[in-house]
């Protein structure tokens, strides 16, 4: 055959194949859509009120810059998210009575915002404590919003501030973020463990936990104490923003290992949108040796670390490092990546415990998946990978919602135990 005909015939063939490739996945794209539309969605972990509802310039009615903020009610609108926990986040400060009082103010002033917020947009937003309310929501044609608190450090060594918490609308308590606390060792802190675990305050916490109906957090945890956690807890545990250490080595992620246990204590894990969560980064030489620097000019493990800083030096460090990043950057996880770390935690665990925290607005940025808007791009890549919409009504809501139901039918008839002050 003549090269003009074969070239013609490429032609004509590739004119027909492109619009009808198109016309296919514009049809997937809106069956995804549409199966997104009909489950009913949560993300476990927003840092929201920290980021945004305490300044007083931000609108939640506007469409946001994302550099800026991920989570706003357009956004919330197009990414078809039914509910959301709003985390009351506490960075580790001085283990003083004067530093616990100062988080206790902090997380109060966190509370008085979410409460703001949801009464300034009556007929969209509405507080729920319960999977039953948070459903009765949607039928109203309202979106649910959920309080959880991420690091116990405002306890101290109150076990009544569990109560309280509980009584503010706290579901989930976050047990502590990147050091140790008067609770636990957390998988971060730069001078290692303290306590091998739960610290003797730290059990008693888990079990005014069980005896509350608040589900205990184990993000940010170190290794012994996730280890502690389910062999005290007489229910389902959560991790509210974590990944798997075998896509990204990160201490904050769960082993192999841990998948399972998690598995047979009947919890899930909430899959976590952070970058160097969701895939082990490639860093260059310099990139490393400048991180070195970095960590051993401020004496910290992780970048995490910055904000157990003391006030005075945490901005700087934190303008330093972003420096750092700017100098140095390390390419994002894409939205394939976080749909490959779904994949292999419900390969390790099961598809009844995985589910979805995102950490946005607390620094998750991926490629094709930058704010709670992109949320239906990750339930079409899910469903490209042959996830049923059973499947899927699991890991949006149906595993947390299952452990949320557990633990409050778990409740502990006993007397709590003795607080003890700080």
């Amino acid at each position: 055959m003549p090269n003009r005909y074969v070239a013609t015939l490429i032609f004509l063939v590739t004119i027909v194949a492109v619009p009808a490739s198109a016309q296919t996945d514009a049809k997937w794209q809106a069956k995804a859509r549409k199966l997104h539309e009909r489950l009913y969605t949560v993300d476990s972990h927003e840092d929201t009120p920290n980021e945004n509802l305490l300044n007083p310039r931000f609108d939640l009615t506007k469409d946001n810059n994302p550099d800026s903020a991920q989570v706003d009610l357009p956004k919330m609108r197009r990414g078809g998210l039914d509910a959301a926990f709003w985390v009351v986040y506490m960075g580790q400060g001085p283990r003083t009575q004067e530093g616990t009082e100062a988080a206790r103010q902090q997380a109060q002033t966190m509370f008085l915002g979410i409460e703001k917020a949801v009464k300034a947009h009556p007929t969209e937003l509405a507080m729920a404590t319960t999977p039953a309310e948070a459903l009765s929501l949607e039928r109203a044609g309202k979106r649910a919003i959920f309080i959880g608190m991420e690091n116990g450090f405002p306890v101290g060594r109150d076990l009544s501030q569990v109560h309280a918490y509980y009584n503010q609308g706290v579901r989930y308590l976050t047990l502590c973020h990147s050091s140790n606390n008067e609770i636990c060792d957390s998988a971060t802190d730069p001078k290692g463990p303290e306590y091998q675990g739960l610290s003797p305050f730290g059990e008693q916490v888990v079990a005014e936990m069980n005896h509350l109906g608040m589900m205990v957090d184990v993000s940010h945890t170190s290794d012994s104490t996730f280890y502690d956690v389910l062999r005290l807890s007489r229910v389902p545990v959560i991790a509210s923003h974590s990944s798997c250490r075998a896509l990204a080595d990160m201490p904050r992620n769960l082993s192999d290992d841990m998948l399972r246990a998690l598995a047979r204590n009947g919890g899930v894990i909430q899959i976590n949108f952070y970058s160097p969560y969701v895939k082990t980064e490639a860093k260059s030489s310099e990139r490393l040796a400048a991180e070195q620097a970095f960590f051993a000019k401020w004496q910290i493990k992780t970048p995490l670390n910055v904000y157990g800083l003391p006030a005075e030096s945490q901005q700087a460090a934190l303008a330093e490092w972003g420096q750092l990043q700017k100098q140095f950057p390390v390419p994002l996880a894409t939205l394939q990546d976080a749909a490959n770390q779904i994949d292999y935690a419900v390969r390790v665990a099961g598809i009844n415990h995985v589910g979805i925290g995102s950490d946005f607005d607390g620094g998750s940025v991926l490629t094709g998946l930058r704010n709670v808007g992109d949320l239906p791009a990750l339930t079409e890549e899910l469903v490209r990978r042959g996830y049923s919409r059973r499947d899927l009504a699991k890991i949006w809501s149906g595993n947390l919602f299952r452990v949320m139901k557990a633990v409050e039918k778990g409740k502990s008839r006993s007397a709590a135990g003795s607080a003890s002050t700080l």
